[in-house]
């Protein structure tokens, strides 16, 4: 295997699980109301379980409301049954129509909890960050071992792989910087 298609796959895997990390994070709930907290909520309707974006619109009409309003009117009472399972800590509030959801402000000590549940999540992607550094390098021990790869170019590149794994936990680290600020601002 060449050392560019080591390194693409190397990079592409590592932007998928920095990605993963980002959509994560959406679904932290801050003190402000956001589409991101229900959006990808898993929700049973007819007879199947789908995405609650799938089966209503999604709206933030104040800084501490969402209003989920579903596509068919005889799916309210599932999204609301699917909204009441789900671990948010929001109790949704239905009229028949809508369902509205009060996004309540955060204590300092709930707070606190979340800045803590951040840096797990950063750290697991960090890790897995790591985990991908390892089998690339591994495949080109493997290519160097089968004569596919010269010494100096596998050497060149594991150190293009560690600019990667620099580059990504970069990433992950300002992504976590940004949502611990909001967590603890809002």
């Amino acid at each position: 295997m060449p050392i560019d298609d080591i390194l693409l796959d190397c990079e592409e895997r590592m932007d998928s699980a920095v990605e993963f990390f980002h959509k994560e994070l959406r679904g932290i709930r801050t003190g402000r109301a956001s589409a991101g907290l229900v959006d990808h909520l898993k929700v049973e309707c007819y007879g199947a379980t789908t995405d609650l974006r799938q089966v209503a619109a999604i709206s933030v009409p104040e800084p501490d409301l969402i209003v989920v309003k579903p596509f068919d009117p005889h799916t309210l009472k599932d999204i609301e049954r699917g909204l009441q399972a789900s671990e948010l800590g929001i109790t949704p509030v239905s009229d028949g129509k809508v369902i509205r959801l009060p996004v309540p402000a955060l204590s300092g000590e709930r707070r606190q909890r979340l800045a803590a549940q951040l840096k797990k999540m950063a750290e697991d992607a960090r890790v897995a960050v790591r985990n991908i550094r390892r089998d690339a390098n591994k495949t080109a021990d493997a290519e160097k071992k089968a004569g596919d790869l010269s010494e100096d170019d596998a050497d060149k590149c594991k150190e293009d792989i560690q600019k990667l794994t620099d580059q990504y936990g970069k990433k992950i680290d300002e992504l976590l910087a940004a949502k611990s600020k909001e967590v603890m601002d809002s």
